[in-house]
């Protein structure tokens, strides 16, 4: 038997209008966030790519990121992320992430693993070399010697996931060793 079209349409506003009075048929999926997230500690971060601040929600288990999302309470991105904040998941589960320090010595052709607290005692020494090699007093300028107190075998920059503190205690740190050569990421 043959269907005509208003037939079809008369059959189309019963079926719409069943569904409007019986109301809408319940989720059924894997997606829904309270099993998805079932029994995982949750806490709330900032996304560290960027300045715009973006709120994230982490579920860890056995202390392992297992899921990270936009924050829907969070002012700034309502629980949206752009692509590299819903990437953030891969950078915390990475097995090719270094974890330990990896040293190649100059004129080396090898890699050495050394531990944290040489690491930064080197890094220390090096600056320390490099701003006693490289400190300028004084300068003589149109014929008159001034005082200058600056430091050109050093340039620093600082990174727009840094906070508002951290972007000052790193320019207090640039200016006490003497760089003259401080910018920051946001600017460049």
């Amino acid at each position: 038997m043959g269907i005509s079209r208003r037939n079809f349409l008369k059959g189309g506003g019963f079926a719409a209008g069943a569904v409007a009075l019986t109301g809408t048929p319940a989720k059924a999926g894997v997606d829904i966030p309270a099993l998805r997230t079932k029994g995982l500690q949750t806490s709330t971060t900032v996304c560290p790519y960027c300045a715009v601040g973006c709120g994230m929600i982490v579920h860890t288990k056995n202390g392992k990121v297992v899921n990270i999302e936009g924050d829907p309470e969070h002012p700034i991105n309502q629980g949206s992320l752009c692509s590299k904040g819903s990437a953030l998941f891969q950078v915390a589960n990475n097995e090719r992430r270094l974890t330990k320090v990896q040293y190649r010595a100059p004129k080396s052709g090898k890699w050495e693993e050394k531990s944290w607290d040489w690491a930064m005692k080197r890094i220390a020494q090096l600056m320390k070399e490099t701003r006693d090699r490289n400190f300028v007093k004084q300068e003589k300028i149109n014929g008159e010697m001034y005082t200058v107190n600056r430091n050109d075998g050093m340039a620093m920059i600082g990174a727009a996931a840094l906070d508002n503190e951290e972007c000052y205690l790193l320019g207090k740190f640039a200016r006490a060793m003497g760089v003259g050569y401080l910018e920051h990421q946001a600017r460049i």
